[in-house]
């Protein structure tokens, strides 16, 4: 187990695959140490934190289900007592249950919003204690949150993402007096994304006629970080997706 570095903190959700696996290499070579948060990708977690204490930063993971607050306070409990500090929070977990909202079942629906919603203000409510002043919270949304619209696929992620729209601007409004920053981004039609169009359709959906990358969503991350009069803001990086 990695012993704690001198470097300011950052805990991702979600962290060991796909954006989280991007955003926590992104981070590291940034100076951060890392505490990768994952569910069930053990051996790809392991990895990372291998990898980027490879760099010389440290790095290690621990298995928590967001959607349990008992787990996630006893997750806090350890980072606070091994790191000793929390610089900056993501809170990258989405899960995405693209059924038609007539398929969708209260399940399937209270799986979702747990994990998406609740589990991130779970990861806020510990955090916020014992983050430093002037530390981050960087939620990640979805595409298209700005304007309420009818979304019959994936109705209960959107509701997810919607809400934590809202509970990103309260936090903003609350913690400002500690100069506790809290914004969120918010990508569109990745290259990665489970159900991109193809290339030569994407154009009709996406303005800017391409996919996202993941480089595209660590920039606006990284341009947030530096942005120290920024809080309470969702920006979509999206190439236009759903103007």
């Amino acid at each position: 187990m990695s012993v704690s570095g001198d470097g300011p903190v950052a805990v991702v959700t979600g962290g060991a695959r796909r954006l989280g696996r991007h955003l926590c290499s992104t981070l590291a070579a940034r100076g951060f140490d890392l505490v990768v948060l994952y569910r069930t990708a053990e051996a790809d977690a392991q990895s990372l934190t291998a990898a980027i204490e490879a760099r010389g930063r440290h790095a290690r993971a621990l298995p928590v289900d967001v959607a349990l607050e008992a787990d996630v306070a006893s997750v806090f409990r350890d980072i606070r007592a091994t790191e000793g500090r929390l610089d900056l929070l993501v809170n990258n977990v989405g899960n995405y249950n693209p059924q038609h909202v007539t398929k969708l079942d209260p399940t399937a629906w209270d799986a979702t919003l747990a994990a998406n919603l609740s589990g991130a203000f779970y990861c806020c409510y510990h955090a916020l204690p014992f983050m430093s002043d002037n530390g981050n919270i960087i939620n990640v949304g979805m595409a298209g949150l700005e304007g309420i619209r009818a979304n019959v696929h994936g109705t209960d992620y959107y509701v997810s993402k919607t809400g934590l729209l809202v509970l990103t601007r309260a936090l903003a409004a609350a913690h400002a007096d500690r100069r506790i920053r809290v914004n969120m981004v918010s990508p569109g039609q990745l290259d990665n994304s489970i159900d991109l169009p193809p290339p030569d359709k994407i154009g009709r959906t996406v303005p800017l006629g391409r996919a996202g990358h993941l480089d595209d969503v660590t920039q606006a991350v990284e341009y947030l970080l530096d942005a120290s009069y920024v809080t309470g803001v969702n920006i979509d990086i999206s190439g236009g997706y759903r103007l």
